[in-house]
């Protein structure tokens, strides 16, 4: 079982647009509503692949019941905290050709009661779990320190944990050794302030990350494809796609094939990069099923090219 934690959760509704115009009318050639936040997704497609998955997360208002309802009805198992203030809507327009613009809301602000009991529940409900898979941005209310805590707690109960945030909110939790860190390009730069050119560069700064206390480091590197640095070793990979659709929830899919593979080695990494390929050539935030996935595009190898030069380099972020 995958027990996934999402402090920020959302609905999130997206249009499919024939393009944006600022200022003008736009018409929809279709539009659907999805359950959000990247712990939600990971839960998503953990069920899509047939496996148990526990959702813990904080239930507001309307928007809240809504989306309580849209995750039961994917046969997940819903651990909600009500609190006072209501569950974000997020707005996507989907182009045809992939482009993607978002607006995402801010969420309730919780309060340090709300803060303690997803706590709570997180302990009450990893009985049993495979993974705890700590996800998404901390809303207003949480101090950056919130999800070091709750990795020192899962960690004291025996848990394995898989965390996916950035910013002030990871270097705190890096502290507390989580088994697992899935940053992107962007996210890698911004927590160990070096630029990357190259997969080489990725993987340098993957080692600073596990030398400030990570187990591990999943990093995606977009189009350029996926790195793994763990104590089994270094690996790389590429994944085949057709055409991107739309790439909302395809780190959190990948997340998700990975922990399902064991979390650790080539083996999980292939199954990551088959998870992301498959989501990004889906609409909106969908998650793909095993029908989906196309383990034949994956190539994995521990013959890292340090030298290939990545699509969209990034700039230092000095901390």
């Amino acid at each position: 079982m995958i027990l996934t934690v999402t402090p920020n959760p959302s609905l999130d509704r997206t249009y499919e647009i024939p393009s944006l115009e600022r200022g003008a009318v736009l018409r929809a050639a279709g539009d659907r509503v999805d359950p959000g936040g990247k712990g939600v997704n990971v839960s998503r497609a953990v069920a899509a692949a047939g496996r148990r998955t526990v959702a813990v997360l904080p239930l507001g208002g309307a928007e809240g019941a809504l989306l309580a309802r849209l995750l039961g009805a994917y046969g997940i198992e819903v651990a909600g905290v009500p609190v006072q203030g209501s569950t974000r809507v997020n707005v996507a327009l989907a182009e045809p050709d992939g482009t993607l613009t978002k607006v995402n809301a801010a969420g309730p602000e919780l309060t340090a009661g709300e803060a303690e009991s997803l706590l709570s529940v997180v302990r009450s409900r990893s009985a049993g779990a495979d993974w705890i898979a700590c996800c998404g941005s901390l809303p207003r209310g949480l101090a950056p320190e919130w999800y070091g805590r709750l990795v020192a707690r899962a960690h004291g109960a025996g848990a394995r944990i898989a965390l996916d945030t950035s910013g002030p909110s990871l270097t705190a939790a890096l502290r507390e050794r989580p088994d697992v860190v899935k940053p992107n390009a962007e996210e890698l730069t911004q927590a160990t302030g070096r630029p990357l050119a190259t997969v080489g560069d990725a993987v340098r700064a993957a080692a600073v990350l596990r030398e400030q206390g990570a187990r591990a480091v999943l990093a995606s590197l977009g189009a350029d494809g996926q790195l793994l640095v763990d104590d089994s070793g270094t690996y790389f990979g590429t994944a085949r796609v057709a055409a991107v659709r739309s790439n909302v929830g395809a780190g959190d899919a990948s997340l998700a094939g990975f922990l399902a593979a064991g979390g650790t080695g080539p083996a999980a990494l292939a199954s990551a990069l088959a998870h992301g390929a498959a989501a990004v050539q889906l609409p909106g935030s969908a998650m793909p099923v095993p029908a989906d996935l196309d383990p034949a595009g994956v190539t994995v190898t521990s013959d890292v090219p340090l030298d290939r030069v990545l699509t969209e380099p990034t700039q230092g972020s000095p901390r």
